[in-house]
């Protein structure tokens, strides 16, 4: 059973520019004897709301509207161009990023649990009367096979590294290494009840626990479960850049940064956006986050610091790619293109950390 502890003795220290943030760090970490947790000290206290740089959503200058579908969710960058899913129809959607031209893969589900992508073939998990697993090619933009194998249910995710897909295939926590040519189950490794949502970065598979407040890490070659790091209330949607592992938490709204070296405590920052559905991507030296009603905040991963966020209509998925950020505007069917070339330049992370 894994057990929480509070928060340590509380310290201020000023940043860059003149912003303050609030972080609560930990660090957790497990011994040959179990789980050992240790609480490092809190590293920044809370500062002025004012000073993050809040705007509405009509600041921002579109590139392009393109339209998907009734409804859009689920963003992935490819280096062979952008995918995005729909439903109404069922379908994952490929964007040239040289024209923005679409076209449209039909699928015999609901693309419900997230994108992944490796060198030849695109990762679609499908909910309908039985769960599956589609099989796109990147190159054709064709359906190639569905597999019998399916996420625990919708807003769960996909992961793809070491030479396998890994996908949570119930609500036990069971993570299971699928084999990307037959689609078969070649390992099932067990992380704690209410994980849905796996990410490969840095040789690991790592796993947020939406049901809790934890991060685990896996070994992708062996399948051992080597972490479980706390984090914000009930995280899912997580990315990697910089050094680190981030993952929102719908619960508190806040960004948790995880260490991928381990040389730092988990820090907690403060971004004030709870609630269902969302995302988050790395880019640029950026963490970028969606979420209804505020559709784009932007943080510079080397300080995690809060640079701009944007309130108003649109928002749910995002990635960041091509000179762009892509950023779905769920109930209308539409995606946005937003040249980051375009963002206002207190929107940027400073020269330094560029």
């Amino acid at each position: 059973m894994t057990q929480y502890v509070g928060a340590g003795p509380l310290t201020l220290r000023r940043l860059p520019a003149g912003r303050f943030l609030a972080v609560v760090a930990y660090a957790v970490s497990i011994g040959a004897g179990g789980l050992n947790e240790s609480l490092a000290d809190a590293a920044i206290a809370t500062g002025p709301a004012s000073k993050v740089s809040i705007r509405p959503m009509s600041e921002l200058k579109i590139t392009a509207t393109i339209p998907i579908g009734t409804v859009t969710d689920w963003v992935a960058v490819t280096p062979l161009g952008v995918w995005v899913g729909s439903k109404k129809p069922n379908a994952v959607n490929h964007v040239d990023p040289n024209t923005n031209q679409v076209t449209h893969v039909a699928l015999p589900g609901d693309p419900c649990a997230g994108l992944a992508a490796d060198a030849e073939s695109l990762w679609v998990p499908l909910c309908g009367r039985v769960n599956q697993l589609a099989k796109v090619d990147l190159k054709t933009r064709t359906l190639v096979r569905t597999f019998d194998v399916g996420p625990a249910g919708p807003e769960g995710g996909i992961a793809v590294g070491a030479g396998s897909v890994w996908l949570i295939t119930d609500k036990h926590g069971s993570l299971v290494r699928i084999d990307p040519t037959s689609g078969s189950i070649l390992q099932t490794v067990h992380v704690p009840p209410g994980s849905y949502n796996p990410f490969f970065s840095d040789g690991r598979i790592w796993v947020t626990r939406a049901e809790g407040a934890e991060v685990t890490s896996v070994d992708a070659s062996t399948g051992t479960v080597l972490k479980h790091f706390p984090t914000g209330l009930h995280p899912r949607f997580l990315t990697a850049g910089g050094g680190a592992v981030w993952t929102m938490g719908q619960g508190d709204g806040s960004l948790s940064r995880i260490d991928i070296a381990g040389q730092q405590p988990v820090i907690r920052l403060k971004l004030h956006t709870p609630g269902l559905g969302g995302d988050i991507s790395y880019g640029d030296g950026r963490v970028w986050t969606t979420m209804m009603k505020t559709p784009l905040t932007v943080v510079d991963a080397a300080r995690s610091v809060i640079l701009c966020q944007w309130k108003g209509a649109g928002g749910d998925a995002l990635a960041v790619g091509y000179g762009s950020v892509w950023l779905t505007n769920l109930s209308a069917g539409t995606v946005w293109r937003i040249a980051l070339s375009d963002l206002p330049e207190d929107c940027l992370p400073l020269k330094s950390d560029r």
